[in-house]
């Protein structure tokens, strides 16, 4: 495509609305109305950066096992991309409990992943519902006795869309409203928040990318008056076209045509979507406007540039070309991670088989910021995209422990580990999320018995789940095992081998919040091997096993905790050996209970 009739348009603010708002008095923060009106984009602006414009009490959803919290909405002054004053809102977070710790209660402020561009979507009209995906990590986070603030970026208020619509991914202004919500927060009246509090930076996805952005910002001079013990930041695009190559036609595009809408906000007219677009592009962008994350996800599945541009048979548009129009290069140019040294710790972590975000230039990123001296930790997961945004809680957690007790972090950017190689499922064609080689951990509760005997060590469960097509398929293992039962008061060792007798099959979905329904059942064949160590023949069930794994909960659970199945079988009668029938009368029948926890495996070190 011929690209020289294209050209960068600069956007100045007139002088005289600088003049204005240099010029206006600070006014103290209002408390907003009570209903929906809260969410709507200030008049003015007559603040600072970090100002509290607005502040009401909120009510917030998050779980029967979360810490008690008093919570509140803000409103809040920052800065965007252009250096231009913006308003943002967001969402407050303190444990009701006292701080026991020493110090004042330490602050986290956590940038949320990728929630959709409509004003529905974000993480404060989602944790009122209690829908919200990432309530996990936020839990986390509380039942340390940390606050938690949460920006809803930009484009969660109404108002002109000059000034309210979703900047999404324009990664400086996701990093400045993470850092000044903070300085907002401490505004609330009532709420015993200070700036003398330590702050941990925490984020994953489109958050990986501000948690990394509030890094270079903080590294910048934004925001001198935080006291940030060290950022961690998981699954970052650091490189935007890299990144824009692995997502377009592939199962990602929704990502790829929301930063599209995004990043056209930010920097006006220099995405030409209204000269490339196609009727039906346009109308896909104004789509993806209006979706949450996980509608927009499965609907824009395997979609791409190609689909959506007008098209010259003569001079086809493909990514490649738009990838050469200059503005659209300095657009993406200006998202790209990496560029100055840090001066706090960075905590990085990634999937290895991440299908939305590629590998190669995360472990760039950390070697361009490893080379600037920069002190840098990278933890590598064996798991995908969505798994590993939970999975990493589990050293987030104690990392940010470690922080804030002033432990120096340990750099990896000396590591002589070789650059990993992506496991990652094919990013065009069905969504499959892999299970490989997760632990099993659990028990059999025998009803006749009333014993409770545990899986074997080393128990595992590879399965793939296929969002595209809703079906699960895989198999359990288990190794060869003695246990020891009591009958009639006598201790018996039992050797047991409990062999797969086909494929764990069944469905999967995930709903559009994120919620993950199983409905599948795993055969296994039981053989008893072994009685006080003398083998008696093929004691073996005369038919499979059958474990019915039924789940229906958040998908934070695939990493967090990892996945609980529990339930009800049956045992049928043992066969094939002398003592067949005193071990039936044991074992066999209706009501024996199983509970199986399947758990990720451990990151690596890189």
């Amino acid at each position: 495509m011929s690209t020289h009739f294209l050209s960068r348009v600069a956007v100045k603010l007139p002088l005289a609305a600088i003049a204005l708002a240099v010029s206006s008095a600070y006014a103290a923060p209002v408390q907003g109305p009570a209903d929906d009106t809260f969410f709507t984009y200030p008049a003015a602006l007559p603040g600072t950066k970090g100002e509290l414009i607005s502040y009401r009490a909120a009510t917030v959803k998050l779980g029967t096992t979360a810490p008690a919290v008093k919570a509140w909405n803000v409103i809040y002054q920052t800065t965007d991309s252009k250096d231009a004053a913006n308003a943002v809102s967001g969402t407050v977070l303190v444990p009701t409990a006292a701080w026991t710790g020493t110090g004042p209660r330490p602050i986290v402020t956590y940038a949320v992943g990728t929630h959709g561009l409509a004003t529905s979507c974000a993480p404060s009209k989602k944790l009122a519902l209690g829908t919200d995906y990432e309530i996990a990590n936020i839990n986390a986070a509380l039942a340390k006795g940390y606050t938690v603030l949460v920006t809803d970026y930009r484009g969660a208020l109404s108002g002109p869309a000059a000034v309210a619509q979703s900047t999404y991914l324009a990664g400086k202004a996701q990093g400045n409203a993470t850092l000044d919500i903070v300085k907002a927060a401490a505004a609330i009246p009532g709420a015993g928040l200070s700036l003398s509090s330590p702050v941990i930076v925490w984020g994953y996805s489109q958050g990986g990318q501000s948690a990394s952005w509030a890094a270079e910002q903080l590294a910048n001079g934004y925001a001198p008056e935080l006291k940030v013990a060290g950022v961690a930041a998981g699954g970052v695009p650091g490189n935007f076209e890299r990144t824009a190559r692995y997502l377009d036609g592939g199962i990602g595009f929704a990502f790829f045509g929301a930063a599209i809408n995004g990043l056209n906000r930010q920097y006006p007219n220099q995405i030409p979507i209204n000269l490339l677009a196609s009727t039906e592009g346009k109308a896909a962008l104004a789509d993806i406007s209006n979706l949450c994350v996980f509608e927009a996800l499965f609907k824009y599945e395997n979609k791409g540039i190609a689909d959506y541009v007008n098209q010259d048979p003569a001079d086809p548009t493909t990514l490649e070309t738009l990838l050469e129009v200059p503005s659209v290069q300095a657009v993406l140019s200006a998202q790209n991670l990496g560029n100055v040294k840090l001066t706090v710790p960075f905590y990085q972590f990634h999937g290895q088989a991440d299908e939305f975000i590629p590998l190669d230039q995360a472990v760039a990123l950390k070697k361009a910021y490893c080379a600037k001296g920069s002190n840098v930790a990278f933890d590598l997961f064996p798991s995908e995209h969505i798994v590993t945004q939970f999975q990493g809680a589990t050293t987030v957690i104690p990392w940010i422990a470690d922080r804030l007790a002033g432990k120096a972090q340990a750099s990896t950017c000396n590591s002589n580990a070789a650059d990993p190689v992506s496991t990652s499922n094919p990013t065009k064609g069905d969504f499959i999320i892999t299970l490989k080689d997760w632990n099993v951990a659990g028990n059999v509760g025998l009803k006749t018995l009333g014993q409770t005997v545990p899986l074997p060590a080393g128990s595992k469960l590879k399965a793939d789940a296929n969002v595209t097509k809703q079906t699960l398929t895989g198999a359990l293992t288990f190794p060869a095992y003695k246990t020891p039962i009591k009958v009639i008061g006598l201790n018996l060792s039992i050797g047991l081998l409990i062999e797969s007798a086909g494929n764990l099959s069944g469905s999967t979905k995930v709903d559009n919040d994120g919620v993950v329904t199983i409905a599948a059942n795993a055969p296994v064949n039981i053989t008893v091997t072994n009685v006080l160590g003398l083998s008696w023949g093929t004691c073996k069930t005369v038919s499979p096993v059958n474990f019915p794994v039924n789940f229906t909960g958040p998908v934070s659970a695939l990493g967090s905790g990892g996945l609980q199945f529990s339930g009800t079988t049956a045992f049928p009668l043992i066969k094939g050996c002398f003592i067949s029938g005193i071990l039936s009368g044991l074992m066999s029948g209706n009501g024996q209970t199983f509970t199986l926890q399947v758990s990720p495996p451990a990151p690596v070190k890189l």
